[in-house]
């Protein structure tokens, strides 16, 4: 089978363009947090692993970024965001997608019935915070899940944001 780049087209798949979003989007995010909070680290082996987890993040997002030019995309404008409500509001919606993925994985694994009943409940709790979240995000203009240029614009935004961030 020809691998070669001439039978493809000039622009990612718009599901790859949607993982690279996931990925960019999560990985700023981490970023930002743990360079706020890598100078409270007093143990000096902890602080070594931020700031090589700070580094590995740094370049994943920068090479990550090179195929956002490659995405498929329509010419618009884009809405100035508060950065601040953006990066609270993201934390928390990255926090209860991982929930939920969590909560799901670990049902799997349980064979105790009543353990069980407890995971789903606490999994219905995180897909309902989950949903206010992103509704909230969605209403205050913070997520443009419905316009593919929007969203990886303000990925880029907080990518370039993340790598500038002094720690």
């Amino acid at each position: 089978m020809d691998t070669s780049s001439r039978n493809y087209p000039n622009h990612l798949a718009y599901h790859e363009t949607l993982e690279i979003h996931e990925l960019v989007a999560f990985q700023s995010v981490g970023l930002m947090k743990m360079k706020k909070s890598v100078g409270e680290i007093q143990d000096a082996e902890l602080r070594t692993l931020y700031v090589n987890s700070i580094k590995a993040l740094e370049q994943n997002i920068t090479e990550l970024l090179q195929f956002f030019k490659s995405a498929p995309r329509e010419d618009e404008e884009f809405d100035t965001r508060n950065v601040g409500a953006a990066f609270y509001a993201g934390d928390l919606l990255a926090f209860f997608k991982t929930a939920v993925r969590n909560y799901a994985i670990a049902i799997t694994e349980t064979a105790t019935p009543v353990l069980r009943e407890t995971l789903t409940k606490q999994l219905q709790k995180a897909i309902q915070t989950h949903a206010l979240v992103y509704a909230y995000m969605y209403k205050k203009g913070l997520y443009p899940s419905y316009n593919m240029e929007k969203l990886l614009k303000n990925d880029i935004k907080n990518a370039h944001m993340a790598l500038k961030m002094k720690y």
